[in-house]
């Protein structure tokens, strides 16, 4: 057999930066992937990054920045590539999700969440993806989500943007997979964490979607990071141009 489990999912020597990296869903992906070994860029807005990086060994590198910012992108891809030598995983996470009815969405309200969601997304992948060019080899995952796949109640701005993602998504693997890079997404249900399911999926909306979800419960980020872990491995070589969907059935109903 070519590949054991403790092979295909060993991320030593490995370079993985991850957007969103400080908290929720990032630092659990983080935390995941340095216990398979691998060395991290993290990046975040909270300067709680940094604490994250420091917590998880002494040889990652975090970085306080807005996603969406592309000089501030440039820099910090260069300069992570050039101190660690390479870059072969990108997670974008960073997300937000701001919520107005159709008719109430600001223009300011929908360009920080497509500056966010969608541009930071592709900046990042951009970027680490040129890097990527030059190795002849990398994995890419962005996070969408279920909201990209079904219309949801005050999320205009978001559902769009998470479209954008997938569609972004299957554009690169088509591009960059015979360069040996694959390009795949994860669309979860709401998830455990403070943003995703604290406010708006809190209380009696939270336990009405509950109810429609054939498994009747959120998701853990355990289960978002280990999705992560699957699409980065050697077990996911052949796997690209996906949406790995982890919402518990909901949009299989």
């Amino acid at each position: 057999m070519k590949y054991s489990f403790d092979t295909a999912f060993n991320l030593k020597g490995q370079v993985a930066l991850i957007t969103g990296g400080a908290s929720g869903i990032g630092k659990c992906i983080a935390e995941l992937f340095a216990e398979r070994g691998a060395t991290l860029i993290l990046v975040d807005k909270n300067e709680n990054v940094h604490e994250t990086a420091r917590s998880l060994g002494d040889n990652h590198l975090s970085w306080v920045a807005d996603v969406s910012d592309e000089a501030s992108t440039q820099q910090i891809v260069a300069d992570s590539a050039e101190k660690l030598g390479h870059i072969d995983i990108l997670i974008n996470n960073a997300g937000i999700g701001p919520l107005a009815k159709s008719e109430e969405t600001s223009a300011d309200l929908w360009d920080i969440t497509m500056a966010v969601n969608l541009r930071g997304p592709f900046l990042y992948a951009r970027e680490v993806g040129k890097q990527m060019l030059k190795q002849k080899s990398g994995r890419i995952v962005n996070l969408a989500s279920q909201a990209a796949l079904v219309a949801l109640d005050g999320h205009l701005a978001y559902c769009a943007s998470k479209a954008g993602v997938l569609g972004m998504t299957r554009v690169m693997a088509m591009e960059w997979g015979p360069e040996g890079i694959t390009v795949n997404a994860i669309s979860p249900t709401v998830v455990e964490t403070e943003l995703g399911a604290g406010g708006y999926w809190s209380g009696e909306t939270g336990a009405n979607f509950k109810a429609k979800v054939p498994a009747r419960r959120f998701a853990q980020p355990e289960e978002i990071a280990l999705s992560a872990l699957y699409l980065v491995s050697g077990a996911a070589g052949m796997v690209n141009g996906e949406n790995l969907v982890v919402d518990g059935g909901y949009t299989a109903t």
